[in-house]
């Protein structure tokens, strides 16, 4: 799973799942270009890579801005693109205002289809084929209450994947679907500290929130040489969640 001389951009990559991916791949030889809206994170997650002897540079980025995306591509190709940026908006659906509904959307679809779209098009111009990656949701497979807008918007990125994977398979380009359960981070600590959160914790078979390193496993065979006949394919990793019983 060596990444060394190839090149991979990380969006949503300023902090979460996004920055542990960035160090997960220089960390394995890859030039990451880390991309975020937040300029001064960015600058901080690539000071840490380069501190642990990785290749990282911070790139601002807005996934919903066609400018911004071409913008990105205009420098070169990538060999590897995790199209991580995201966001939920929960509500109740029936009051769910609409405005929400296309800014989840927008970032976790449009976008994610707009960034695909120019890394693949570089790819194709370099010759050389690559990997693109989907961050997508359990959600997208299974639903939950009050996230109906990101468990669409999950549920289109899957479909996605497989219709992009299809389409530039021709092309050397791979199109996977990384699924991740419940995973802690900074954001939802808190919550998964109360009751509702220790709840909903006892509803994974392995009684226990995952961790973003769990991830690392599959998101390294899917942009590495050991997944090279893997296209369309969808990895879970949950604990179980996905197979517990109703």
């Amino acid at each position: 799973m060596e990444l060394s001389g190839r090149k991979a951009l990380v969006t949503g990559a300023s902090s979460g799942l996004g920055a542990h991916f960035a160090r997960l791949l220089a960390s394995h030889g890859a030039e990451v270009t880390a991309a975020a809206r937040r300029r001064d994170a960015l600058a901080a997650l690539c000071d840490d890579i380069s501190c642990s002897g990785g290749m990282a540079h911070g790139r601002v980025l807005d996934v919903t801005e066609a400018d911004s995306i071409d913008a990105m591509f205009a420098d070169g190709a990538f060999d590897i693109v995790v199209n991580n940026a995201g966001l939920s908006v929960p509500g109740d659906a029936l009051d769910y205002p609409v405005a929400d509904w296309d800014r989840t959307f927008d970032t976790n679809t449009r976008g994610a289809f707009m960034v695909a779209q120019g890394a693949a098009r570089g790819m194709r111009a370099a010759g050389r084929g690559g990997a693109i990656v989907n961050v997508a949701s359990i959600l997208g497979q299974r639903v939950a209450g009050h996230v109906a807008a990101y468990a669409a918007s999950k549920a289109a990125l899957l479909q996605m994947t497989r219709a992009l994977a299809l389409e530039w398979a021709r092309h050397d380009i791979r199109v996977n679907a990384l699924c991740p359960g419940y995973i802690e981070t900074d954001i939802n600590r808190d919550f998964f500290a109360s009751d509702a959160g220790q709840k909903m914790i006892r509803r994974i078979p392995q009684r226990r929130l995952g961790r973003p390193d769990d991830l690392d496993g599959a998101l390294l065979l899917l942009v590495s040489d050991a997944g090279r006949y893997m296209t369309g394919s969808e990895i879970v990793v949950d604990g179980g969640h996905l197979v517990s019983g109703l």
